[in-house]
């Protein structure tokens, strides 16, 4: 059986032997060689060609971003940041500069709790193979502007999506941002977002799109009501819901249960935006690992709303729209422009706007 050869680079020698023992648990992960600093491991890479790197980011001489750079332009393969919890905006211009995802260090300092990381490295490690890295590279090597947003002729049934929902994993963040930036400026349907991201993460996210898109974007709060134009984000370690009350659609923040494999989970947010909306939605799978999504998919499709899954064509990993795809829910099957042609044809405008 053939293995992924993993670079391991960390500036703690402790980290570098929990990371390196984490991966070499599993019989389908090699690691090919260890870096202290920067300097080290472009040394490494030329001497040892691994397919894949985790990445710290601060580190001497030379740091991460300094490597990310390099490994985009001149040995492009996916890297994994391994980064502390006190790097968190970090985390973010990693991922511009081409990062296809990050695990957190529960520290910044050599810690056995460095263990509790296991089970999301070993899985984004071993999602490498199904990673379509040139999607990423495709995306860096765009510098122009996006189009400009276009309101397209209303569907037949009109301008149905009282609600967009949107669900990714791996490789999420570019694409969500690409669709809000894409949106046309009069859209009124409230837009729920629910990207796997870890706490404190979601909130700089959304931080972070709204000043990149000039919408209103925030973290998600237990019992708010929908506003028009607003973008919310379900937060890191909670469950997102939409909820009828009073005939006014508020959402519902709840602890995670122990049987939750994903939190923020994208199938307790959709099925609950079908219980509330029926036909009047449109939710948009993207990239991503795993099925997170199909059966709340299937539930918005059962009521009549609109389901788009990203095409194989744009996504980074094409595992959660593949099987909303599968389980016949998908109405639509298209790339990330698409997606955003999609959103404007079905959502509300605000009055004098549209068709």
């Amino acid at each position: 059986m053939r293995k992924i050869r993993v670079l391991v680079v960390d500036d703690s020698s402790f980290n570098r032997k929990i990371i390196s023992e984490i991966l070499e648990s599993s019989e389908k992960i090699e690691v090919v060689g260890k870096a202290f600093d920067g300097e080290d491991a472009i040394s490494k890479i030329l001497k040892v060609q691994p397919e894949a790197i985790t990445l710290d980011l601060e580190m001497p001489r030379m740091d991460g971003f300094a490597v990310l750079r390099w490994v985009m332009a001149n040995y492009p393969v996916p890297v994994i940041v391994v980064s502390a919890r006190e790097s968190d905006r970090s985390v973010f211009k990693a991922l511009d500069l081409g990062a296809v995802d990050f695990v957190v260090k529960p520290s910044r300092h050599a810690s056995p709790q460095l263990k509790e990381i296991e089970r999301e490295l070993l899985a984004k490690i071993l999602s490498i193979p199904s990673l379509q890295f040139d999607v990423v590279r495709q995306r860096l090597a765009k510098t122009a502007p996006p189009p400009a947003p276009v309101a397209l002729p209303v569907a037949q049934g009109g301008r149905t999506a009282e609600v967009v929902a949107i669900a990714a994993s791996t490789g999420g963040p570019p694409a969500i941002q690409q669709i809000l930036q894409g949106l046309h400026p009069a859209l009124a349907s409230p837009i729920l977002v629910c990207q796997h991201m870890p706490p404190i993460f979601t909130r700089l996210f959304a931080e972070r799109l709204g000043a990149l898109t000039g919408r209103a974007v925030k973290e998600a709060e237990d019992g708010e009501a929908l506003r028009p134009a607003h973008v919310y984000i379900a937060p890191g370690g909670k469950q997102l819901r939409l909820r009828l009350k009073e005939g006014v659609k508020r959402l519902s923040v709840d602890e995670r249960k122990p049987e939750d494999r994903f939190a923020p989970c994208a199938n307790h947010l959709l099925t609950s935006v079908a219980a509330v909306c029926g036909r009047h939605c449109l939710v948009a799978v993207l990239t991503g690992m795993g099925d997170d999504g199909k059966e709340g998919s299937v539930a918005i499709h059962e009521a009549g709303g609109t389901v788009v899954a990203e095409s194989e064509a744009s996504a980074v990993i094409f595992g959660m729209p593949r099987e909303v795809i599968k389980a016949g829910a998908a109405d639509h099957v298209t790339d990330i422009p698409g997606v955003v042609a999609l959103v404007n044809r079905y959502a509300v405008m605000r009055s004098g706007f549209g068709p």
